[in-house]
């Protein structure tokens, strides 16, 4: 009986559960289509891997410490003569050297535009080898047979309209190397997205080596031994000073690198999943609540005729759960063209994938259907238990619920403890002085707020509403105090509305003002810290000494600054290490290029052998002036610098190290090495534009580098943090548009609740244009109660952000007041549109049926 109830319940107000459904279909589909979206970038990857792999490779030593590679350093190698040694193991059948480096570009010379992806996936280049498993094979042309002849992949080629006989140049940190195209190779696999290209194995070497060496030795076995064995009989054989990794290893160790560079975009869009699950639980907590008061009389009758709480209770649970199933078969079939949308996004940006390559496993409908029926039967829970505690004769009575004066009483104590709690510690995250404790108050602070907002809407929604609509009466007569109490009958029903409104523009807001914040300390701290008129910075290859001579001959140009950024590892007094970034540089760098400030000590001193520490750097570590601190470099050059000085908290380049470039010479053979930046300075009296087109044209053929003037870097400074902060609105505009359906949901469902009400004000003389304008007030209200609490907890978290990041380079704080008003117009927008069905709904009832309505 229960279910036969619960299904005709169901079917009967479908069209009113239409929204919820549509809430849960999308919050399902942002989780599924992230999983198989996740799922297929990882098998194309492991599939090319599987393909692709050799028995067994032979590689570089391990990287103390894991230290990444600089740009522009010589890439690791193993001697040329390994090669026979391995060929030699038994049970190896063949055993190749193979040079392939990824810090090398390609550069079309008769356009001087970058062949290749310019971002995402790499760009390789190698010398050519048969191998039992070769990711290529030629299709056009043949094998580079001399110095002057390189392959490229068949997809860049047709993506740069190149082909056989043109012109291509390899640029790496030795300088330019010109090629003829002979061959046209096409993969054998699924491509990636990275472009190749191949050159006989001499100048390989040659090139991109500079010695007669291999990046790694390759070998295939005769199927006579497992690759476990070949692998434990070539360290046998070579000791263990060389990297050793069979089939399984390189798939492994690659896969797992590929899914780190995506695990930031699966947890970003899994996030905003989460909170738009959040959005859709009150979505869904609306419509029962609703549907529970309006059915109140049929749950008297079940009541009376015996039916017990529990029964009540499951009767709506289960009403829920045909909901969340629903919603999840549909989520997780929706999720596939979300996948499909994020695979086009990828392949956008340069990594290739196809979307007829989707990956479903068993983990997409498990998390569907789990995320889709919790959410919703947890929602569904709290108006089912007020269902089940109405007394029968109250219900048919038709009081509805018991008198809620007690469960005010905790809402309202509870809320201001949460919110007061969260208020606390924002306070005590803007005053922290370091940046991880400010962070983690921040989190946390952030939580209790949010939620402490969403206890005390209900309670906030009398006051806020009451104040928001006071000249509703005056400009619109009766429709405007119609629409201001109605907006305020429901207190809880209100509130509930416009929390799922409030967090998506609370995330607007807060975001807003980290970015406007983050642009203006930037701006600031070049104004007040940058001497030079251009900053050239050198991209994937940094810049040789022929780029930095172009820069010097540039008319117009007084003086040349350059800096290279290094990864160290420093050892401590303490007898502690920590990783940080050292910057070489001249001289000149302190006394006429950049004003840094400085806590203690003399900037002279780093010329003279000291380093420069920042401040936050030297407080966590307890580092003073006169401290001795071994700096380890990569390739295990080592060197002790005593500290000269420190540099304060509001510094351009936050905690960063300085060294000079002599200094590090001593330890670091930094003369063949390229410069990660250069920095110019325009003569006395020159046009400051006019030397920057100059100095562009002298940079033309060398596409990698990025040239600007002080405006264009904050430009470009902005520009980066717009791109973030565009995939934040993106992300959240799926919250918001949950929200809107909530508006929507809560509207229609309250005309039909108040069916007969709606006759008797049409048949005491309203209009149907008063009654269609009583409802959008009463949408434009409710949706401006939400946006009023989003947009104060908004910049309570960016100010708290920025406060929190003050000595980490966001010392300005600048709120954007346009986005606040542009919020808050768009808030009486979406109250208005959210309105529309439901007013016309409401405008076309006949007046005497809805009278009749019991």
């Amino acid at each position: 009986m229960l279910l036969r109830t619960s299904l005709r319940s169901f079917f009967a107000h479908k069209g009113r559960m239409a929204l919820s459904l549509i809430a849960v279909v999308l919050s399902v589909a942002f989780v599924s289509g992230t999983l198989v979206f996740s799922n297929t970038a990882t098998s194309t990857f492991s599939k090319l891997f599987a393909a692709t792999a050799s028995d067994i490779s032979v590689q570089p030593p391990k990287p103390a410490d894991d230290e990444e590679p600089q740009a522009g350093d010589k890439p690791a190698t193993v001697p040329a003569p390994l090669a026979q040694q391995v060929a030699s193991v038994p049970g190896v059948k063949t055993a190749i050297g193979q040079v392939m480096v990824g810090n090398a570009i390609l550069v079309n010379p008769a356009t001087n535009k970058l062949v290749g992806p310019t971002s995402g996936a790499p760009t390789l280049v190698g010398n050519w080898t048969d191998t039992p498993r070769n990711p290529v094979k030629i299709t056009s042309g043949h094998v580079p047979q001399h110095s002057g002849e390189l392959v490229l992949d068949a997809d860049t080629a047709k993506k740069a309209g190149l082909g056989i006989g043109d012109k291509v140049r390899v640029d790496n940190a030795t300088g330019q190397h010109p090629y003829t195209i002979a061959g046209i190779a096409t993969f054998t696999t699924t491509n990636p997205g990275a472009a190749l290209a191949f050159l006989d194995t001499a100048t390989a070497q040659q090139v991109l080596l500079g010695e007669q060496a291999y990046t790694s030795v390759e070998a295939f076995g005769d199927g006579s031994r497992s690759n476990d064995r070949l692998k434990a009989d070539t360290l046998a054989e070579l000791g263990s000073r060389y990297q050793v990794k069979t089939a399984a290893e390189q798939k492994a160790d690659n896969t797992k690198a590929i899914g780190s560079g995506l695990d930031f975009m699966k947890y970003a869009m899994l996030g905003f999943a989460g909170i738009s699950l959040i959005v859709g639980g009150f979505l869904i907590i609306n419509t029962f609540s609703m549907l529970v008061a309006q059915r109140t009389r049929e749950i008297g009758l079940l009541r009376a005729i015996g039916g017990s709480r529990r029964q009540v209770n499951g009767s709506v649970l289960v009403e829920a759960l045909i909901l969340g199933v629903l919603g999840s078969t549909l989520g997780v079939a929706v999720g596939l063209g979300v996948a499909v949308g994020l695979i086009k996004l990828m392949n956008a940006i340069g990594m290739d994938l196809k979307a007829s390559d989707l990956e479903i496993g068993p983990d997409v409908f498990v998390a569907g259907y789990a995320v889709g029926i919790l959410i919703t039967v947890v929602a569904a829970w709290i108006p089912a238990r007020r269902a089940s505690r109405i007394t029968p004769m109250a219900a048919l009575r038709d009081h509805g619920t018991p008198a809620e004066a007690r469960s005010n009483l905790v809402r309202t104590v509870l809320g201001v403890l949460l919110t007061g709690g969260g208020a606390g510690l924002l306070v005590l995250a803007g005053t922290a002085d370091r940046a991880g404790t400010g962070g983690q108050l921040l989190g946390l602070g952030l939580l209790l707020t949010l939620i402490g907002f969403v206890v005390l809407g209900p309670l906030l929604a009398t006051v806020v509403i009451k104040v928001l609509g006071a000249l509703l009466p005056a400009l619109f007569g009766p429709s405007g105090k119609l629409a201001q109490r109605n907006a305020m009958r429901n207190p809880r029903r209100t509130g509930a509305t416009a929390a799922a409104l409030m967090i998506g523009l609370a995330l607007v807001i807060g975001s807003s003002v980290f970015s406007s914040s983050a642009v203006s300390s930037a701006s600031a701290q070049i104004d007040r810290s940058v001497g030079v008129d251009y900053i050239v910075s050198g991209g994937r290859t940094g810049a040789t000494p022929e780029m930095v001579d172009a820069v010097k001959r540039t008319p117009g140009i007084d003086h040349v600054t350059t800096e290279k950024d290094l990864d160290a590892r420093f050892q401590l007094p303490d007898g502690k290490t920590a990783r940080a970034g050292i910057a070489a540089v001249p001289p000149a760098f302190f006394s006429t290029d950049f004003r840094l400030p400085v806590k203690s000590g003399a900037v002279e001193s780093i010329g003279r052998g000291s380093l420069g520490i920042g401040e936050g750097f030297a407080t966590d570590h307890h580092l003073v002036v006169g401290d001795s601190i071994t700096v380890h470099y990569a390739g295990g050059h080592t060197q002790v610098l005593p500290v000269g000085v420190v540099f304060g908290k509001d510094s351009l380049y936050g905690d960063a190290s300085f060294v000079d470039f002599a200094t590090m010479a001593k330890a670091v053979p930094v003369a063949g090495q390229p410069v990660d930046r250069i920095y110019a300075k325009a003569a006395p009296g020159a046009d400051v534009g006019r030397t920057l087109t100059a100095l562009q044209d002298a940079l033309q053929q060398y596409p990698q580098l990025t040239v600007k003037d002080q405006a264009g870097y904050k430009e470009l400074v902005q520009s980066q943090v717009n791109t973030l902060l565009y995939l934040i609105y993106g992300l959240v505009g799926l919250s918001i548009t949950v929200a809107v359906l909530g508006v929507v949901n809560t509207l229609a469902l309250s005309v039909v609740e108040r069916t007969r009400e709606i006759g008797l004000l049409r048949a005491i003389g309203i209009s149907r244009r008063q009654l269609r304008r009583m409802i959008r007030l009463e949408s434009v209200v409710i949706a401006l109660f939400g946006a009023v609490l989003g947009t104060g907890l908004g910049l309570a978290w960016g100010v708290t952000a920025q406060r929190v990041l003050r000595d980490q380079g966001l010392g300005t704080l600048s709120v954007p007041t346009t986005t606040i008003v542009v919020t808050l117009v768009s808030s009486v927008v979406i109250g208005l549109v959210a309105a529309l069905v439901p007013a016309f709904r409401a405008g076309r009832m006949n007046v005497l049926a809805a009278i009749a309505t019991d």
